[in-house]
């Protein structure tokens, strides 16, 4: 790989403090699935979240399309 491909790669990434925090209604509607099943996911810990001053919920985009893979696998196993 060139260096110049490196650096567009680079680019093309975002990094944790670009990506934008997904509220619990967008979270739900990306998974498929209710806000009140979301917010019960993070009662359980199931789900990678974050805490925004204090009781407000946020969710990474890149850690939930890993937590949807999964939760996708789970479902086609049953």
């Amino acid at each position: 790989m060139t260096r110049g491909a490196f650096v567009e790669l680079e680019k093309e990434r975002p990094t944790l403090f670009e990506e934008y925090p997904l509220t619990v209604r967008e979270a739900a509607k990306y998974l498929g699935v209710s806000p009140q099943t979301v917010y019960l996911w993070v009662e359980r810990k199931q789900i990678p979240h974050l805490r925004v001053m204090g009781r407000n919920i946020r969710f990474l985009k890149s850690d939930l399309e890993t937590f949807r893979a999964s939760f996708k696998q789970e479902m086609e196993n049953e």
